[in-house]
């Protein structure tokens, strides 16, 4: 799509995310963030009822407030195009992801996805081979790439201040899913863990693929083989709540990745551990704006967010001077920020903009394969399995 007169918001439409919604709601006040985007129509839900109440609790107009999101793309596609929306942002159950995405990048629009990006490796990659094809930007909200000190710590890792990565330990650990919220009316477990909705894995989708991009988006390394132990710890549950993997990568270095959701009384307790032979390093996200370096050869320091000796990256993703707190809705701006920054840049005549740093279809796609090879694996008795 094409965009005249910039500089000027962008509009989009958003598919799901309407009453009830938790992540919808993130999303749009992360968009409103830095004021470059307005959401101008949508299809807010599957229930046509719930989706057109939903739009005018947003003030949709509503000639653009539709009741599916078929509706929805047909309206689009039907309008001039300097009326016509620049991107639209996917916040549906993950069975919706790939009809929804497919059909918006095949019809030349920009696109924002949740995670994980599409049930199965084949879905991946036609998406992959749609965006090429198109030539449309394609961000996935692996909103935790978007802190700060994640930034810091990529820059460290990749500019050699660890020296040989040896070992990444990642943890992402929940308690919401303790007993069974699915049974009980809670919307938000009842498509998370259901295979029709959720696709073949629970917590490892869910969680477990925010911590395999985290792990990569700082480190760069490439997994070579895997062997997880997934469980449904829950009498009743069809989907993992607890995975355990050992991690080989290409090089030769090692890792654990741990993702549960039945860890009662926690709350959303997601940390990475890199080792080097010259150093480690320490982030958690529920202390965002701390990063721990321990260094071979000298004492412990803490590198904080907002401070003027970090890396570009990190201090272009913060906002408020050191000091004053930032977090999750921070993080998901951040990720759109460098999407509208390769949309205006597309506008312009570029490839891609300087300041595009985002989680791409590739990054999404890489996140389905690691999904199918953990089940495979665990379906397999826990036995190691190939990349």
């Amino acid at each position: 799509m094409t965009l005249k007169d910039a500089p000027r918001k962008l509009r989009y439409a958003m598919v799901g995310g309407g009453r009830d919604a938790f992540i919808g709601a993130v999303h749009r006040k992360a968009i409103a963030l830095d004021g470059q985007a307005e959401l101008v129509a949508g299809a807010l839900s599957s229930s046509p009822e719930k989706a057109r109440a939903s739009g005018r609790d947003l003030f949709l107009p509503d000639d653009r407030n539709h009741a599916d999101w078929q509706s929805l793309l047909a309206d689009e596609l039907q309008r001039p195009g300097d009326q016509r929306i620049d991107f639209v942002s996917i916040v549906t159950p993950n069975h919706l992801h790939f009809p929804v995405a497919q059909a918006f990048v095949e019809a030349g629009f920009h696109v924002v996805c949740d995670k994980p990006l599409v049930h199965t490796r084949e879905e991946a990659d036609a998406l992959v081979q749609a965006v090429a094809r198109q030539s449309t930007v394609f961000g996935v909200t692996y909103n935790y790439t978007g802190y700060p000190m994640v930034r810091q710590a990529r820059e460290m890792v990749r500019s050699g201040q660890l020296g040989e990565i040896r070992k990444v330990v990642v943890e992402y650990n929940q308690g919401w899913l303790a007993t069974r919220l699915e049974g009980q009316g809670n919307k938000q477990a009842a498509w998370r863990s259901d295979p029709a909705r959720s696709g073949s894995a629970g917590a490892i989708g869910d969680i477990g693929s925010h911590a395999e991009n985290l792990l990569a988006t700082v480190t760069g390394l490439e997994i070579e083989s895997l062997c997880a132990d997934l469980s449904a710890l829950v009498p009743g549950r069809m989907l993992d709540d607890d995975g355990s993997l050992l991690l080989r990568f290409v090089g030769g270095a090692r890792g654990v990745l741990i993702a549960s959701q039945v860890n009662a009384g926690i709350e959303n307790d997601l940390r990475l551990r890199v080792s080097g032979t010259l150093g480690s390093l320490e982030w958690r996200q529920e202390d965002p704006s701390r990063l721990v370096h321990y260094p071979i050869d000298g004492p412990k320091r803490i590198w904080t967010r907002g401070s003027p000796w970090l890396c570009e990256a990190a201090q272009r993703a913060s906002r408020l001077p050191s000091g004053h707190p930032e977090g999750f809705i921070e993080a998901f701006a951040n990720v759109y920020a460098g999407v509208f920054a390769d949309i205006r840049a597309r506008t312009d005549g570029a490839a891609s903009s300087a300041h595009a740093d985002y989680p791409g279809v590739e990054d999404g796609a890489r996140g389905v394969r690691f999904i199918e090879r953990t089940v495979a694996s665990a379906k397999s008795g826990s036995q190691w399995v190939d990349w």
